[in-house]
């Protein structure tokens, strides 16, 4: 005799999960394994990119500035740009008040004959955690100079950073066999 599965009598069984296959248990460790190294790679390319830290802080010292010599009304200012902070920022235009026309920045070359030139720069990168000393011989700021400016007179500037913002400091001007910063 043969009983019906619905009958009280019939035997139970219990219930066995199916059995997986390896490539299902792979698929599942693998999605987040791949979503994890997808994130990571992410990540760093944000910090190398110089995303990631502390925005930079920008500190400006009282500058320098040459008088000019003879006829010409030609000079240079020169800072010290210090960044305390943990990401890079880039000095984009100086102004002042107290300058004929707008100061540029440059930077001084010598050229095979011994020959000093001035070359345009657009900007002057300031590394995280450290700085930048301008001088005759690197970058600096070239201006016209008003007339009547004195050793001792003190010049208005600002600088104008990309991701700090203007900061406003002087520049005291000096004879230029008295050095620069």
């Amino acid at each position: 005799m043969t009983v019906h599965p619905s009958h009280p009598s019939y035997p139970s069984y219990p219930s066995r999960p199916a059995r997986r296959r390896p490539a299902d248990a792979l698929s599942a460790v693998l999605v987040p394994v791949a979503a994890c190294g997808v994130a990571l790679a992410a990540l760093t390319a944000w910090v190398t990119a110089g995303q990631a830290g502390s925005p930079p802080r920008i500190e400006v010292a009282p500058g320098r500035v040459f008088l000019p010599y003879g006829d010409t009304t030609e000079t240079a200012a020169f800072f010290s740009l210090l960044n305390s902070g943990g990401a890079d920022d880039r000095l984009v235009r100086v102004t002042s008040t107290a300058t004929g026309g707008e100061p540029a920045l440059s930077r001084h070359r010598m050229n095979g004959s011994g020959a000093a030139y001035r070359e345009g720069v657009d900007a002057v990168t300031v590394p995280a955690g450290g700085g930048v000393l301008m001088s005759p011989a690197g970058v600096d700021v070239t201006l016209r100079a008003e007339r009547g400016w004195r050793v001792g007179d003190t010049v208005p500037f600002t600088l104008h950073f990309e991701h700090s913002g203007p900061v406003s400091t002087t520049a005291v001007v000096i004879r230029p066999a008295d050095g620069a910063p």
